[in-house]
């Protein structure tokens, strides 16, 4: 029997997920909700003309009377919609982050496994194959680890609005740092001790700082910075980069080379295609020989190029959801992870605000 879903915001993320459940004939779905939904009409494609459409919640959780509900709406609704929803009976998958601060997530996590309802987080790096064998080769690489990760976004035409309404809610280094940092714990497996953030407001039509850095140092010696920066003044060089170095070498991954269709306003670093897209998997080996101290081994380069597409990550994810429904899965884990992600950016900003190091 198929699970009956709705769906719940419809901007980038959400009309992909949305796509993602139309495609799959394990899902149904029940509803389109959005509070301007109707404004959006004519934008949606053309697959998802003709769903029910709802610009009321509480409405459409009534009246739909879903199976499970899928959250992809501005961060700050997500504890209260996804709180709604569980106690409706509803399982859940919901957009990262899973709140705004650390006592709503954990209160959404005591609350599904109350219920025993699935939540699911969209950490899509979690199911992306290309990071899955990041994270695995960074593994070998000894301890401790260096951690260097940023995603830094110019902002122009449709990327200038939705990056000042998504400040509205968190600063970059919370609403996309939950996924980097989360990397850095599946590397590391340890805990973390220390938390120092930096942030500046250069952009003067956003409520918050645009721009963030954060650094954390784990309890088995491993340290990690994540920049992120949104706005139109930011720079595209060395907007991405992702290395992990250890005692043994280095992992990093290849900045795309592939360009953008001609006919979209988004810029290289804003595409959202390229967020985790890759074109190879550096991997360095530091051993060297006892006499003349160069390297034993050549870099190894593993080619990534027929990775999934961000719409086929959006259809891994939900598949994932439906086998977690489905089968059953025990998602302690997963769920503990995305409130310990969060726990740590949300430090990060607090040391912003205070100027102090946040130590756990």
């Amino acid at each position: 029997m198929s699970v009956k879903v709705l769906v719940v915001g419809l901007g980038n993320m959400g009309t992909s997920h949305a796509l993602a459940y139309h495609n799959n004939p394990g899902f149904e779905i029940v509803g389109l909700m959005s509070r301007t939904l109707r404004e959006k009409l004519d934008k949606l494609p053309k697959e998802l003309l003709g769903y029910p459409i709802y610009e009321d919640y509480s409405k459409a959780l009534q009246d739909s009377q879903p199976d499970a509900v899928s959250i992809n709406t501005w961060p700050n609704t997500h504890a209260s919609y996804a709180s709604q929803a569980i106690e409706q009976g509803c399982h859940v998958f919901m957009e990262k982050p899973l709140a705004t601060n650390v006592e709503d997530a954990v209160k959404v996590v005591e609350l599904a496994k109350k219920h025993q309802k699935k939540l699911v987080l969209g950490y899509i790096l979690r199911v992306h194959p290309s990071w899955v064998k990041f994270i695995k080769a960074g593994k070998t690489l000894g301890k401790p680890l260096v951690m260097r990760l940023n995603l830094n976004q110019q902002s122009s035409g449709e990327t200038w609005f939705w990056h000042k309404n998504l400040i509205d809610s968190l600063i970059p280094i919370v609403d996309c740092g939950v996924h980097y940092v989360d990397v850095m714990c599946q590397l590391t497996d340890a805990k973390p001790v220390r938390v120092h953030g930096i942030g500046a407001k250069l952009w003067a039509e956003a409520n918050k700082q645009n721009y963030g850095h954060l650094h954390v140092t784990f309890d088995d010696g491993s340290v990690g910075w994540y920049e992120a920066g949104w706005g139109p003044m930011m720079s595209e060089v060395a907007y991405f980069v992702k290395d992990i170095v250890g005692p043994k070498g280095c992992v990093s991954m290849i900045v795309p080379s592939e360009q953008p269709s001609e006919d979209t306003e988004v810029t290289d670093s804003a595409n959202i295609d390229r967020h985790t897209k890759t074109n190879l998997i550096q991997i360095h080996h530091a051993e060297v020989d006892s006499t003349s101290k160069k390297f034993r081994k050549k870099d190894e380069f593993v080619d990534t190029l027929d990775e999934p597409s961000h719409q086929e990550l959006c259809n891994l994810e939900q598949q994932m959801f439906l086998d977690a429904i489905q089968q059953d899965f025990d998602l302690s884990e997963s769920m503990e992870a995305a409130v310990n992600s969060l726990k740590i950016v949300l430090a990060a900003e607090e040391s912003i605000q205070t100027g102090q190091a946040i130590y756990f």
